[in-house]
C-alpha cells in the first residue's frame, strides 16, 4: 500500500500534538471525542492527498491512545501504533523534548518506513475487554499477595489478641480481594465461552501438558486470537525465548542468548510451563535430564522447552486439533 502523507500524532493524557509532515504543519487538540474529530478535519483540510493515502501513526500509550485507535479505525483511517521505544530509538541523539518535536519526529519515522510499515488492525471487542480484565486482575493479585505477605510476617512478631483491628483488617482485605478475582475470573471466562472461537483455541491450548489456563487466556489475548503473529518464531522473539547470536568481526565471540526486549509477563508464564512440563510431562523430563547430565546448561535447556511449549500452541491451533502425546504410544 502506497502513502504519501504521514500524520504524526504524540499523545498525553489531556491533549495530543499533530504534525502533518509534508507540510510541517502542527496544531494542539484536547484528547476527546470532539478535539479527534477536530484534529480529521484539519488534517483534511490541510493535505492534498486522498483519505486512503494518509498514515497517521502515534504511539501506543495504552489508555490514553484507546479512544483515538477506536476512531480511526472505525471511520476506516490508516493508522499505526508504534512501542515508545522504537520510537526513542529511531530519534538518534537529541536535546530538548516538546510534545511538537515529538510529533515532527513520528510523522518523520513514518514517513522514512512509509513502504515498509503495515497499518495497524484494532482487536476484536472481546480481546479488548479479555485484556482490560487480565491487567486488573494482576494488579488484584500483586496487591492480594502484598496483604498476605505482611500477614504472614504479623504471624511471627505480633500478638493477635493486642493487635485485633490489624489482623482483622487484612484478612478482610485478602477475602474481598479473593473475591473481586473470581469475580474477574468469571467475566473472562463468560467472555471466552461467549465466543466459539475463542473457546476453541483456549481449549486447544489447555490440551498441552505443562500449559495452564492463565497461560492460554494470554497467549490468546496478546496474538489476537493468533491472528497478529505468522508463526511462533515471530511470537517467540516478541516474548523474548528467542535466542539470537552475539558475534562480530573476529574479536567478538558472545554467547547465544535471548534479547531483554520481551513481553516480560509471557516469558514469565512460559518460563512456569517449561518448569511444569518438566515435571509433569515424561517426555519434557527426559529431554532436560538427557541434556543436563550431558553438561549443557539448565537455563538454556529450559528455554528450548519454552520454545517446543510454543510452536505446541501455535501447532495445534492451526490444525484445529488437540495435542496427542506420541510418547504414550511409543511402547
Amino acid at each position: 500500500m502506497k502513502f504519501e502523507e504521514t500524520i504524526g500524532i504524540d499523545i498525553g493524557k489531556l491533549t495530543f500534538e499533530t504534525c502533518i509532515h509534508t507540510q510541517q504543519l502542527s496544531k494542539e487538540f484536547e484528547n476527546t471525542s470532539s478535539g479527534i474529530k477536530a484534529m480529521v478535519t484539519w488534517v483534511l483540510k490541510n493535505t492534498a492527498y486522498e483519505k486512503q493515502s494518509i498514515l497517521f501513526a502515534l504511539e501506543h500509550t495504552g489508555l490514553y491512545s484507546q479512544r483515538l485507535s477506536m476512531y480511526l479505525s472505525e471511520n476506516n483511517y490508516l493508522f499505526l501504533l508504534l512501542p515508545g521505544l522504537e520510537i526513542k530509538r529511531s530519534m538518534g541523539i537529541t536535546r530538548g523534548k516538546t510534545d511538537k518535536i515529538d510529533a515532527k519526529k513520528i510523522a518523520l519515522y513514518a514517513y522514512r518506513r512509509k513502504d515498509e510499515l503495515t497499518p495497524y488492525r484494532l482487536e476484536s471487542k472481546e480481546i479488548t475487554e479479555i485484556k482490560k480484565l487480565l491487567s486488573l486482575r494482576e494488579k488484584l493479585v500483586s496487591q492480594r499477595s502484598g496483604y498476605k505477605s505482611t500477614l504472614c510476617e504479623y504471624r511471627h512478631f505480633l500478638i493477635r489478641k493486642e493487635n485485633v483491628v490489624i489482623f482483622s483488617i487484612h484478612e478482610k482485605m485478602i477475602k474481598e480481594l479473593s473475591k473481586q478475582i473470581l469475580k474477574i475470573e468469571m467475566n473472562i471466562d463468560k467472555l471466552i465461552k461467549s465466543n466459539d472461537k475463542l473457546k476453541k483455541q483456549y481449549d486447544l491450548i489447555n490440551s498441552i501438558k505443562g500449559v495452564g489456563p492463565q497461560t492460554a487466556l494470554f497467549m490468546i489475548a496478546f496474538t489476537d486470537g493468533f491472528t497478529r503473529f505468522e508463526t511462533w518464531r515471530k511470537f517467540a522473539s516478541y516474548c523474548g525465548v528467542a535466542p539470537f547470536p552475539h558475534r562480530s568481526g573476529t574479536s567478538v565471540r558472545g554467547k547465544t542468548k535471548v534479547s531483554n526486549l520481551a513481553n516480560k509477563k509471557i516469558k514469565s508464564l512460559l518460563d512456569m510451563c517449561a518448569k511444569s512440563a518438566i515435571q509433569s510431562n515424561p517426555e519434557m523430563k527426559i529431554y532436560y535430564e538427557r541434556r543436563t547430565t550431558e553438561g549443557k546448561p539448565k537455563m538454556s535447556t529450559i528455554n528450548i522447552i519454552r520454545n517446543k511449549l510454543l510452536s505446541r500452541i501455535f501447532a495445534v491451533v492451526k490444525r484445529e486439533t488437540p495435542y496427542v502425546n506420541t510418547l504414550a504410544y511409543s511402547n
